[in-house]
């Protein structure tokens, strides 16, 4: 996609991925509603002569302390610098861009109050990719993800750093190489960059689309394992899962199915009758993970398209209204979050486990699937590095969700802590694609025993295709590279067997 027009339409985590890549602009009908909502803002600030939160108040605990209208825009650009306090490493760019652009969403729905001239800036960094330079750590989660925000904003004042053809620069140097102005902000604006959820639902979205592509290589290397441990087919039988009525089990059952379909190893008699959990209830595990990536894609399907800062100017020009809320508060994030870090964390624990099952020995394979066990290691240690990340893995596990720090004197007294569990769901997701890796490289040497029996077409096709980037074992080797170089391949291939 080269270019997308965005007309106001219901967006998907799919859509938004796809968007990452293309110029974006918005309709004539989106920009209307932004001016008309302005609008209708200035004119209840001029005649209406009340306060409201954050527009003509100080924030948060001095949300009682009144600003005299000559102070109004030096509220809103002392807003962001104070509030740009993130800490810790440069948070990914393709977070960023995609935090950048949900935020742009958001705000077009036209119930912000900013003017159009903002919203053009941002669409400004956005098509010519100047990448904000965004700390990863600061937000609560709730008053919006105020630090990052803060952070991917403050280039419409002119500071902050950012990323702009591949080098790090101050905002001020990019904006003057670009051609672009900085921009004075008006009533309410400095907030509303602020106030969001959108920094949470980056990862948790970006996380999304990868836990979608996680779950067919899962699958995938599942099965390739399954030929390899030599198991009994039986628990495939589609009549078990059917009974059972759980919709990702069924899924996972039929797309490991496909997988072993034609496989002389999956035919072949088997002297055992029964597996190992690892193997025998893979579908009810993997199904379990897949309800949960389900779920979890609804809820940020919604978040999407929802309009998440505060105080929100709502109505028509005949009932208009500017209300003070909660939108910001991400806790459907975080639980989704955290709980998807779960669900994701349960395939690299299975994982791990048929890795441990295939190099120990069993069922006619060699102890570590070296050529000669004992003056070699083969592929030992491999499943070592697999239960070090587990372990990783369910530390982060621990939900972020559950705790909440009382802030800003009281008034915001419980917080959703929803960045902080979309940031471990990413790390969790990056180690699962490790332990998948693991797997694969081990089930793929465990392949090598069973010759000349061969699995399936379509998996003698992709081990063929991984045998020359990854050789069999000859002896003992550094696994290191091995590892990275499958991982590649198990990212950068389609694996869908649908």
């Amino acid at each position: 996609m080269d270019h997308y027009v965005y007309d106001g339409a219901e967006l998907t985590v799919e859509d938004i991925i796809g968007i990452t890549s293309a110029k974006l602009t918005l309709s004539e009908k989106v920009w209307q509603r932004i001016a008309d909502n302005r609008t209708s803002l200035e004119r209840v600030l001029k005649n209406s002569g009340e306060r409201y939160y954050g527009i003509n108040t100080g924030f948060g605990a001095l949300y009682s302390v009144n600003v005299s209208p000559d102070g109004l825009q030096q509220l809103q650009t002392n807003l962001l610098r104070s509030h740009a306090c993130g800490v810790g490493p440069a948070v990914p760019q393709v977070i960023v861009r995609l935090t950048l652009l949900m935020k742009i969403i958001s705000l077009s729905q036209g119930q912000s109050g900013v003017r159009k001239e903002v919203i053009r800036f941002l669409l400004d960094l956005y098509n010519l990719q100047i990448t904000p330079v965004v700390p990863m750590l600061g937000s609560l989660g709730a008053s919006g993800d105020l630090a990052p925000l803060a952070h991917l904003c403050l280039p419409i004042i002119g500071e902050g750093e950012v990323v702009y053809k591949r080098e790090q620069m101050p905002a001020a140097k990019a904006l003057m190489l670009a051609g672009l102005d900085t921009i004075e902000l008006e009533a309410k604006e400095g907030l509303a960059l602020i106030n969001g959820t959108q920094y949470s639902l980056a990862w948790l979205v970006y996380s999304i689309n990868s836990a979608i592509r996680l779950a067919e290589v899962c699958e995938m290397t599942a099965a390739l394992s399954i030929d390899s441990f030599d198991a009994h087919p039986s628990f495939l039988d589609a009549g078990i899962h059917a009974v059972r009525k759980q919709v990702g089990q069924i899924q996972s059952a039929e797309a490991i199915r496909k997988w072993l379909e034609g496989s002389e190893i999956n035919k072949a008699a088997k002297q055992h009758l029964q597996d190992p959990y690892s193997f025998r209830c893979a579908p009810q595990v993997h199904g379990a993970s897949r309800d949960v990536i389900t779920y979890a894609k609804t809820i940020a399907d919604r978040e999407i398209n929802a309009v998440t800062d505060n105080p929100l100017v709502l109505g028509n020009e005949d009932d208009m209204r500017i209300v003070s809320g909660g939108n910001f508060h991400a806790q459907p994030l975080a639980l989704a979050s955290d709980f998807l870090s779960l669900a994701i964390a349960e395939y690299g624990s299975i994982s791990e486990r048929r890795s441990y099952l295939l190099v120990g020995g069993k069922r006619g394979l060699p102890p570590t699937l070296a050529q000669n066990p004992g003056l070699e290691s083969g592929m030992m240690i491999c499943q070592y590095t697999a239960a070090a990340i587990v372990n990783r893995n369910k530390i982060l596990s621990h939900p972020a969700s559950t705790d909440s720090i009382i802030s800003s004197a009281g008034q915001e007294d419980h917080v959703s802590m929803a960045a902080n569990a979309g940031i471990k769901l990413y790390e969790i997701i990056n180690n699962v694609w490790k332990l998948l890796s693991i797997e694969w490289m081990i089930s793929a040497q465990a392949l090598e025993y069973r010759r000349p029996l061969k699995t399936s077409p379509q998996l003698e096709q992709k081990h063929m295709a991984y045998r020359l980037q990854v050789l069999p074992l000859s002896g003992d080797r550094s696994h290191s590279s091995d590892i990275d170089t499958t991982e590649n391949f198990l990212r950068q291939n389609s694996f869908s067997r649908t």
